[in-house]
């Protein structure tokens, strides 16, 4: 499903709607964050799939309010390099929680195994909640404390 070419009318109103950013930092790669960033202290954690600000319209507002966030691709990307990345994210920054925002497609899967065994590596108890976008841009699933 995560290559097979496929489209739909977009939902929703199609007049302009200016909405803030609330982003709060940058860089937001994982490849490019440092893991000792002053903005990862004591914050919650959004781990979120590169597709998922494209597919979800809502983003910024339910994931990005007061939280850190850092983006990949768990298919194409290193997840070795990220899960060593996590763990030292996690070992200097008093993370309180994760939330992993991915998407419905079976590529996208890994990311929870990724947060799952940084925490593990990092030796902290984190709660971890994970929220899967479908292609179409509906929240489709939703569960806390993997």
């Amino acid at each position: 499903p995560s290559t097979i070419a496929q489209s739909w009318e977009a939902k929703g109103d199609k007049k302009t709607i200016k909405v803030p950013s609330l982003l709060s930092h940058w860089p937001v790669k994982l490849t490019l964050v440092s893991p000792d960033a002053p903005y990862f202290r004591g914050e919650e954690l959004v781990v979120a799939a590169d597709c998922g600000p494209f597919a979800y319209g809502g983003f910024h507002q339910d994931f990005l309010d007061e939280r850190a966030v850092v983006i990949g691709c768990p298919k194409f990307d290193d997840l070795k390099f990220y899960q060593e990345k996590l763990t030292e994210i996690l070992r200097n920054s008093g993370i309180k929680k994760i939330i992993v925002a991915r998407m419905e497609v079976p590529c996208c899967s890994g990311w929870l195994t990724v947060v799952q065994n940084a925490i593990s590596s990092s030796g902290k108890e984190i709660s971890i909640e994970e929220k899967v976008i479908g292609i179409q841009g509906e929240l489709i699933a939703s569960e806390g404390d993997k």
